[in-house]
């Protein structure tokens, strides 16, 4: 039977993240068993502490370690069967995002203490801590292996380099704090989204953003490129971007000429997370009004609805395209069967 690796909610209030095993075949909600799930405790003792909430986690590329960030600052990494290997200490507040490098042998965290640091893989220590921003980082994001961005709510925008004191590179131009940034497939193009209701598009060749998309009328909290275009599996379609809203809309951008290419009104709430399948055919979006949608990009129409009974704030799905996982704000996590 064959099996595929998911990890629990990307916000997890009970101090806890899971590792759960999906067996192959029809889907539901999650249920726990010894067999099923290993529980990763940030806490020691019977009772949880709220300070060591789970913000934000990410596998390595050969999916054999979890890092996981939490409000206590400090990040954690596990093997695949739940035991703690290491915890990184250094930040001083809560650390709201982290990724690995694609070669593995850095792992970057960002923190509401202003400052982001590139840790050594191999030997568990700091290689560099950047202290640019004069606000908490919100997110970061590797261009390669060696450099990466960071964003925060100082809306400020910097590209960084390991073993450079100093950006490599500053975009300004957002006008309130910047809540996600993404490189696309070639590292060539960063893209970010904001309060201030704009998702922009910055190259490194220049300094002032190349698009800016301006049809959202709320705050836009999360931002995904499509797998699709130069230095991907599907180099033959183009390049698109989506945006998920508070204003409850997705819009998919497309990219090479900078127009809107379709605007998703389906969901009723905000929309906390959108992420492409693999081949970049669908697309799916999680939102607060309880409601799952699976979309045809090409189309730009809803295919599959799924619907829980709690906010939904992340979506993914697994390599094959075949299946879809949802956290919900009930405490459930739910994985759906997707075959066209």
């Amino acid at each position: 039977m064959e099996s595929s690796w998911f990890s629990s909610s990307f916000w997890s209030g009970d101090s806890t993240a899971r590792i759960w095993t999906i067996p192959d075949g029809p889907c539901g909600s999650i249920q726990s068993s010894p067999a099923s799930v290993h529980v990763l405790k940030h806490f020691k003792g019977r009772t949880n502490e709220k300070s060591k909430d789970v913000t934000t986690l990410d596998w390595n590329g050969e999916g054999t370690l979890l890092a996981t960030g939490s409000y206590d600052g400090q990040a954690r990494i596990w093997s695949r069967d739940g035991e703690l290997k290491q915890t990184l200490f250094k930040h001083k507040g809560p650390i709201f995002s982290l990724k690995w490098n694609r070669k593995g042998d850095f792992l970057l965290s960002g923190s509401v203490d202003k400052t982001a640091i590139v840790w050594d893989t191999k030997t568990w220590e700091c290689k560099q801590q950047f202290e640019f921003h004069s606000a908490p980082t919100l997110d970061v994001d590797w261009r390669n292996n060696n450099s990466f961005a960071t964003c925060s709510t100082d809306n400020m925008i910097y590209v960084c380099k390991i073993g450079d004191p100093r950006p490599v590179k500053t975009f300004s131009g957002h006008q309130s704090e910047v809540n996600a940034i993404k490189w696309d497939p070639t590292g060539s193009l960063l893209a970010s989204c904001s309060d201030d209701w704009t998702a922009k598009i910055w190259s490194v060749k220049q300094d002032k953003c190349v698009y800016d998309f301006k049809e959202h009328t709320k705050e836009i909290y999360t931002i995904r490129w499509s797998p699709t275009g130069p230095g991907t599996n599907n180099p033959n379609q183009q390049l698109l971007l989506a945006s998920a809203s508070f204003d409850s809309s997705i819009k998919l951008w497309e990219v090479e000429q900078g127009h809107l290419l379709y605007s998703l009104a389906g969901h009723r709430q905000p929309v906390y997370s959108v992420a492409f399948s693999p081949d970049g055919e669908y697309l799916a979006s999680g939102s607060l009004d309880q409601s799952l949608h699976i979309w045809s990009v090409k189309e730009g129409r809803i295919l599959k609805t799924f619907r829980g009974s709690g906010g939904i704030f992340e979506v993914c799905w697994n390599k094959e395209g075949s299946k879809i996982a949802a956290c919900f704000s009930n405490n459930t996590v739910c994985v759906m069967d997707f075959r066209m």
